[in-house]
């Protein structure tokens, strides 16, 4: 249940080369409290080790940070994602 002054992120299809610098940017300026979701093809080529990156923000005080598969049958099946080339599709989700 969202409340007045609650603050809420969510992004998809990040640009640019270094993304985990662009996503620690972005999180910056959310708010105490503020819950965040981010969806891209979250492929180690693309952004490096995410796990890490979960690691890092929840070093920083980040809360209930998660990387979820959505193509693990949740969102979609593999062979779906392989289908639309959505192979990585990832949600990076958390609180401030």
């Amino acid at each position: 249940m969202l409340r007045s002054g609650d603050q809420q992120l969510c992004l998809y299809n990040i640009m640019g080369k270094d993304k985990q610098t662009l996503l620690l940017e972005t999180l910056r300026v959310l708010k105490k409290g503020g819950t965040f979701a981010i969806h891209d093809i979250m492929s180690k080529a693309r952004y490096g080790d995410m796990n890490a990156f979960v690691s890092k923000l929840k070093a920083m005080g980040y809360e209930d940070v998660q990387l979820i598969d959505t193509t693990d049958g949740k969102f979609m099946s593999r062979k779906e994602a392989v289908l639309l080339g959505l192979c990585g599709s990832t949600l990076l989700i958390g609180k401030k």
